[in-house]
């Protein structure tokens, strides 16, 4: 291997793909990100069995070849280098990285070691706007479940149901359910949200269309020069449409600005209850009220003006409503529920895209 490449684009290559490469894994060489020319350009990827991204740039090749080398290393290194052109010469399992002021050597493993995702032979092909795939991505993963004692809750749902396409995330103490639109086509995917996470980072900056596609077992992610291979988590995902009231008792309509102020506040003094808050609606008045209590420290009372039906109160985690209303698009939110018991329902005002379920705490 002989090239020269720049800074800038080997940086960004190697930020995309090393964050994946595992340190604590049984397999050394995971540790380690794979560079290989291909065609003339060359080929920055990282694996962890599971996961697998590989990021194509342009560089000037006068000799082929393919090593690996730590990945934080690595990482670190190159973007510590001013910018400008960087000189990568492979002699035996040693690779020669040279600028203008800076020489070094790093030692590598033999290419021929690194795990390759099984490539999807006859998959299902389909696309949408990077700009979409992002927003959905955002409003949705992080309700995603992190406890590994139940997989199929560490995943995001991406499937068709009545014609339209959706994305569903639940730790089964919220649920975040996105429609991205209409779909023919029949899916089922259930895609960890620790690759939904990287995908995320990998469309910050890209509003292209994104190529999907899926077997059984993987899914492959096409983002510009970019690819990101995941294996799909096996299991049955549960039947969440149950959990999701269709019509409710109380129901409140206000500006999501008001409602996340209040909802700060109160959360101030709901610490030391694990973040319980009390949400009251009340028609007479015109207002959605939130209290909370510290009983070291005090309580709190904060309401905001709200277009109410019917009336009541439900105990929410702050946080998850909190997190509920960052995601959401427009001004008004609609606040609805049924009873102390039910879960509530946060949406937007002006559109059925996006809900945002959150289950009550015992009050």
């Amino acid at each position: 291997m002989d090239l020269q490449v720049t800074q800038e684009n080997l940086s960004k290559a190697l930020g995309t793909v090393a964050r994946i490469a595992n340190t604590r894994n049984t397999l050394p060489i995971l540790a380690n990100v794979l560079i290989k020319t291909v065609n003339n350009r060359l080929t920055i990827a990282a694996t962890n069995l599971d996961i697998a991204i590989t990021h194509v740039i342009g560089s000037k090749i006068a000799g082929e070849g393919a090593i690996t080398v730590p990945a934080r290393l690595m990482q670190d290194f190159v973007s510590s280098l001013p910018s400008g052109v960087i000189t990568l010469k492979l002699e035996e399992q040693r690779l020669h990285i040279s600028t203008d002021k800076y020489q070094s050597v790093i030692n590598g493993i033999s290419a021929e070691e690194y795990p390759v995702m099984p490539a999807i032979a006859d998959g299902q092909n389909w696309k949408v706007a990077g700009q979409q795939l992002r927003k959905s991505l955002q409003q949705v993963v992080g309700a995603a479940s992190s406890d590994e004692a139940r997989p199929v809750l560490t995943g995001v749902y991406v499937h068709t149901h009545e014609g339209s396409l959706y994305m569903v995330a639940t730790d089964s103490y919220r649920l975040a359910e996105k429609r991205l639109g209409t779909n023919k086509d029949t899916m089922n995917l259930l895609v960890p949200a620790t690759a939904m996470q990287d995908l995320l980072r990998i469309l910050s900056d890209f509003d292209e269309e994104v190529s999907i596609t899926h077997d059984d077992q993987q899914v492959l992610f096409r983002v510009g020069t970019v690819e990101l291979v995941a294996r799909l988590i096996e299991g049955q995902y549960p039947d969440y449409r149950r959990l999701i009231p269709k019509e409710f008792a109380t129901s409140a309509k206000l500006k999501r600005a008001e409602l996340v102020n209040i909802t700060k506040v109160s959360s101030l003094f709901a610490r030391e209850s694990a973040g319980s808050i009390t949400i009251e609606a009340d028609n007479k008045a015109a207002q959605v009220s939130i209290r909370s209590i510290a009983s070291q420290l005090g309580e709190n009372t904060a309401s905001a003006s709200a277009e109410v039906t019917g009336g009541g109160g439900i105990t929410l985690n702050s946080r998850y409503v909190l997190d509920g209303l960052q995601v959401l698009d427009g001004d008004d939110v609609q606040f609805s529920f049924n009873g102390k018991l039910e879960p509530c329902v946060l949406k937007a005002a002006n559109t059925d895209d996006y809900l945002h379920v959150i289950m009550p705490l015992k009050s």
